[in-house]
């Protein structure tokens, strides 16, 4: 259902602890020099100046293969039909879900006595389940020497702070060069090459992501990766993405996002300024039917089938250009695929650079040229007119520690070519 309203007010919720990037003072300048309003709400709810760099408790976990383990049960008097994967995973702990995947494509669970190897089955009240973990796939992507910006790391949990144009994870398009092969060198994982399936389209996993996300299991190509991706963004979208490094830890995570537990803001620039200021638009997100690349909002889409839920809250922190543009924050309540993007554009404020959703290079330059001071104007069509990418920055990331129970909080400054936009823009003034 259609849901656009506006919000008193907007928060973080109190986290013991925010760190930076290697070089606090230089990172901590150009955050607060850029973006001060955001800056003053993030530094509202963690408790700036009063930073304390502290390292996690360390809790040692003990490495489980799981492999062989044995479920036999009878599902339960649940409401309706429930997917295979999703009841096995709700009957073993420290077993991720894309495990539980594999084991069923290998085989190894019977349903009433039959074999079912489709992850998306349907199981009812009564139905005996017997299942056997399967053991752990090997690497599916090769260790490459790619310099990576580690946010935070300890013997678990990884959080890096993703540049653009770096794909997550290796697919047929992209099969080196992704964040997955720079930390399989990180972590002195061996290389091993990766098979060429094809994701589950059937699949409504909620517990890994996309800017956002992955609303489909990870294909072969991720799904038994160790580090684990947990969720991802765009290739385009910049920002904080944590890695799992454990099996324990990346189940863990995965359950956060599938329960929305996982504290998500982005930033990004439209074009245009969205109406109101301040709300949240509750839309299903689904495959475009004009274009298969493509994401859109469909209202009603649920009842239909074409679409899932999809809900997200925001709030324009500063307008420039008369109206041009905007600095808007995002918090998401689902993690859909291309989940802000699509709801940008049906708002009528597509993110400034995304060609794929409207924000056209040519369209941010109609609305901005001729609203800045003249002697701008040539610099706005520079910047605009090297600007590849959606304006879109994963700027703050808090969530349970997997292993020590403490909320943790991290936040990263925004890349130079959105920096520079909207410095720009301020400093025009209009």
């Amino acid at each position: 259902m259609l849901s656009i309203s506006q919000l008193p007010s907007f928060s973080l919720t109190t986290a013991k602890s925010l760190r930076y990037p290697s070089s606090p003072s230089s990172s901590l300048s150009i955050f607060f020099s850029f973006f001060p309003k955001v800056s003053n709400f993030v530094r509202a709810s963690s408790g700036i100046p009063n930073l304390v760099a502290c390292s996690p408790t360390e809790i040692s976990i003990p490495r489980v293969n799981n492999a062989g383990l044995r479920i036999e049960e009878t599902v339960d008097a649940a409401k309706g039909k429930i997917r295979l994967d999703s009841w096995i995973s709700s009957r073993v702990n420290g077993v991720s879900r894309a495990r539980v995947q594999s084991s069923i494509r290998l085989g190894l669970v019977t349903v009433n006595g039959r074999v079912v190897d489709k992850v998306s089955h349907n199981v009812k009240s009564g139905d005996e389940v017997n299942c056997t973990i399967s053991e752990l796939q090997p690497l599916k992507a090769e260790a490459e020497d790619i310099p990576l910006d580690i946010v935070y790391e300890d013997k678990h949990v990884l959080v890096v702070n993703k540049p653009a144009h770096m794909v997550v994870h290796p697919a047929p398009g992209n099969p080196t060069g992704t964040l997955v092969n720079g930390i399989l060198h990180h972590c002195s994982l061996p290389c091993v090459d990766y098979s060429n399936s094809e994701e589950d389209d059937d699949s409504d996993e909620e517990t890994f992501s996309d800017d956002e996300e992955m609303t489909t299991s990870p294909s072969s190509y991720a799904a038994s990766v160790r580090p684990g991706i947990v969720h991802r963004l765009d290739k385009g979208t910049t920002g904080l993405l944590v890695v799992a490094k454990d099996e324990h830890s990346h189940a863990h995570l995965a359950e956060q996002f599938k329960l929305h537990t996982i504290e998500r803001v982005y930033v990004s620039l439209t074009t245009g300024v969205p109406s109101p200021p301040q709300g949240r638009i509750e839309i299903p997100i689904g495959r475009d039917s004009s274009n298969r690349i493509r994401m859109a909002a469909i209202p009603g889409g649920v009842s239909g089938g074409r679409a899932r839920h999809a809900a997200s809250r925001y709030k324009v922190i500063e307008t420039f250009a008369g109206g041009g543009s905007a600095l808007v924050e995002w918090r998401l309540e689902t993690g859909r695929t291309h989940q802000i993007r699509a709801h940008a554009k049906y708002m009528g404020v597509p993110l400034l650079g995304d060609e794929v959703y409207g924000g056209t290079k040519s369209m941010a330059l109609s609305l901005l040229q001729k609203r800045v001071s003249r002697s701008d104007q040539e610099e706005i069509i520079e910047l605009i007119s090297r600007m590849d990418r959606p304006c879109l920055h994963a700027i703050v990331l808090g969530f349970t520690h997997p292993c020590t129970g403490e909320i943790v909080k991290f936040s990263c400054p925004p890349p130079s070519d959105l920096a520079e936009i909207v410095g720009l823009l301020r400093r025009s003034g209009l």
